[in-house]
């Protein structure tokens, strides 16, 4: 574990961007992630069987060095501890209400991390009073996932609760019992612990392996067995969940809050006495959707009482009202610089501990500026490529910055991703000069004149439009945008540039693609693209039309243009149709299109298949000739009633080829790689199949100005 230089994070829509004064460490959940980074590569499989198994899957699909790039992208990224901190609004994003700048705030969530400044969302982040304690604010988070698990137990005043496990979520669970009116009893295999529950947080505590527990249990509560259970221990062990079912009543209620087993002993205790049990998610309800966290929706109050935010909230105005008082559990507080020293305590357990607290300088005076991990060249010559990445996630690591042509004349000098250790990540394994979270880094930097952008799709046109009108070269992800409106905004601003403009349509560059091109050359010609897409969940960024664009806009955009280079002429018209299915995607698509030189093509995008059958095949009949690619590892030409073969030893769908081809365009003054009125026709017919499915009928595809 250290502490590193990083970048202050982007404020992105519906953020805000927050100077940290204390933040909490979740010695359980953190335990284990230090834990498991400081054991080796076996050590790591072990803990990890799905992640090996997924693994084995890419290595078969994708072969040696894809699958190496991806794996060796996880385990040489840095990542942030901690979610739970409590500090004063830097920056509001414009479109966030109800906050504004030196607002303190308790925050949660992944974004929540130890650093001087983290950027949240809105929905994880509440207001507090600007006499609060801050170092009980801090433990915001784990409140919230506390007092989520009582709300699961449903209690009435007067009633009796069970906590198993009275470390520090257990220890917050049975202070919001008691202030409830909740009889609390507190079990713990820590003497320790239950010394300190029944002092401050319990009507009765005990050690587990004490003599007569049972019995103890149930004289405290006349005999009738507890009305509700929760769970807050971390154990491999069925002891706590079957222990539980021994001290509940008759249908009483058992609540999952810790990370323990369930598989219970049946009989004789939750059959007979009919127990019910609950999970409990994290915060409460919003966790894990994207519209909540991501978006910034709330759900109505009337229909929703209780969200991990009014959660949040809850817990802080019960902090401030003195209800309850977490002060006792703060046992250690380390300064920023000394947190390593927190985490060798916890790993080596030489103290007894319960919350940790990192406290930060709030005097220090802090720099949005780019961390520099070496020293550029001050300028570039004109037929130099200076390179800067906006956005440099999964497919960037392992298909974009591995192929950049090791060239003298080009260098690589700053990175920008959507987190700070990211950003430093991707700096250090690639070689850039710095690492930023502030886009003008990137594009008002004039030893940068070459951009990759790599984003989430909504944010490519607005990319591509300030480096176009910045002068700046771009390569940028597919899709080049997710609407006409930004599609003029992009015609414009290259018509007003002189520069290269790219759009990774990388299938046009495979090797298997060019022999095709090298026989058939142009002309009329029929071609299917089959595509077995598999399925993406429904709440996953790429299905949302407002982030992702959908799969159509999203991907089906690489099928368009591979066929519109094959045939040589741009598309006309096209219908499409789908399969009415009950997710309501368009992702089981049959789109017939007609061609300027008469061609015709039918791209089938299906994604109910079986993931068992290789992705893509493309055919390909021309004057008497065929042509059938499979999925990029092999092409079948058949011509004069004979086959000829040409196999890869692993897939290539271009990409190397793709990147190489664009810096040479800069460095060799050549014109755009892909014919700018390509690029363009093949967004504008993405829109097109979508208007044609909502409307059942062909659609002419016209061009743009």
């Amino acid at each position: 574990m250290n502490v590193l230089e990083v970048p202050h994070p982007s404020l992105t829509k519906g953020h805000l961007l927050i100077r940290n004064h204390y933040s909490l460490i979740s010695a359980g959940t953190e335990s284990d992630t230090v834990s498991a980074a400081r054991k080796g590569y076996i050590g790591k499989a072990k803990e990890r069987p799905e992640q090996v198994k997924q693994v084995l899957e890419t290595l078969r699909a994708q072969g040696i060095s894809q699958t190496y790039r991806a794996v060796m992208k996880k385990l040489d990224a840095y990542s942030s501890l901690g979610y739970s901190c409590v500090g004063e609004v830097m920056e509001v994003s414009s479109d966030v209400q109800n906050f504004q700048v030196c607002d303190l705030v308790a925050c949660g969530g992944l974004t929540a991390c130890h650093a001087e400044v983290v950027s949240v969302p809105v929905n994880l982040c509440v207001r507090l009073e600007k006499d609060a304690d801050l170092k009980q604010a801090a433990y915001n988070t784990l409140g919230a996932i506390a007092l989520q698990g009582v709300r699961q137990a449903d209690l009435r005043l007067g009633e009796t609760c069970a906590v198993i496990g009275l470390g520090l979520i257990g220890q917050l669970a049975a202070l919001l019992l008691k202030a409830s009116g909740v009889r609390v009893i507190g079990v713990d295999i820590s003497g320790d612990m239950v010394d300190m529950a029944a002092k401050h947080c319990t009507d009765m505590a005990l050690t587990r392996d004490g003599s007569g527990i049972e019995e103890k249990i149930m004289q405290f509560n006349g005999g009738i067995g507890c009305d509700a259970v929760i769970l807050s221990a971390a154990t491999d062990s069925l002891d706590p969940i079957n222990f539980a079912g021994a001290i509940s009543r008759k249908k009483g209620t058992v609540v999952v809050l810790g990370a323990v087993p369930t598989g219970f002993d049946r009989d004789p205790y939750y059959y007979r006495k009919e127990l019910q049990v609950k999970m409990s998610c994290s915060y409460g309800p919003g966790r894990y959707d994207p519209a909540y966290e991501e978006k910034g929706i709330d759900y109505p109050a009337a229909y929703v009482r209780w969200t991990e935010k009014r959660n949040m909230q809850a817990f802080q105005d019960l902090i401030y009202t003195k209800k309850i008082d977490i002060s006792y559990l703060t046992t250690h507080t380390f300064k920023l610089a000394d947190a390593p020293q927190a985490y060798d305590m916890m790993m080596s357990k030489s103290e007894s501990f319960v919350g940790i607290i990192i406290e930060y300088d709030t005097s220090k005076v802090l720099q949005s500026a780019p961390v520099k991990l070496k020293e550029s060249e001050p300028d570039l010559r004109s037929h130099d490529v200076g390179i800067g990445f906006i956005g440099a996630g999964s497919y960037a690591q392992s298909n974009l910055l591995p192929n950049i042509p090791k060239l003298g004349r080009v260098k690589k000098i700053g990175v920008m991703t959507a987190t700070s250790t990211g950003s430093r990540s991707v700096a250090e394994r690639f070689g850039f000069d710095l690492c930023t979270g502030n886009e003008k880094d990137i594009i008002d930097n004039s030893t940068i004149n070459t951009i990759f952008i790599a984003t989430r799709h909504d944010t490519h046109a607005q990319y591509v439009v300030k480096a176009l009108e910045a002068g700046k070269n771009v390569f940028v992800e597919k899709p080049l945008c997710l609407n006409e409106e930004e599609l003029g905004r992009i015609s414009e601003a290259y018509h007003f540039a002189n520069a290269i403009l790219m759009v990774g349509y990388n299938r046009r560059f495979s090797p298997l693609i060019k022999k095709v091109k090298d026989t058939f050359g142009s002309g009329p010609m029929s071609m299917i693209y089959r595509v077995n897409a598999g399925s993406i969940p429904t709440d996953s960024w790429i299905q949302d039309p407002e982030i992702g664009g959908g799969r159509i806009i999203g991907e089906v955009c690489h099928f368009v243009d591979l066929l519109t280079y094959i045939n040589g002429s741009l598309p006309v018209a096209l219908y499409a149709n789908n399969l009415m299915t009950s997710n309501g995607l368009d992702d089981v698509v049959n789109i017939t299109l007609t061609y300027a030189n008469g061609s015709i093509g039918t791209i089938a995008y299906y994604a109910n298949g079986d993931k068992g059958l290789a992705k893509e095949r493309v055919e390909i009949y021309s004057l008497g000739r065929t042509a059938v690619i499979n999925d990029f590892k092999e092409v079948a030409i058949y011509a004069g009633g004979k086959r000829s073969v040409k196999k890869l030893l692993s897939r290539d769908k271009g990409q190397k080829h793709e990147v190489d081809t664009f810096i040479r365009s800069i460095t060799d003054r050549c014109d755009n790689p892909i014919p700018i009125e390509e690029l363009f026709s093949t967004s504008l017919v993405t829109f097109a199949i979508i208007e044609s499915l909502r409307s059942s009928l062909p659609v002419d595809i016209k061009g743009i100005s």
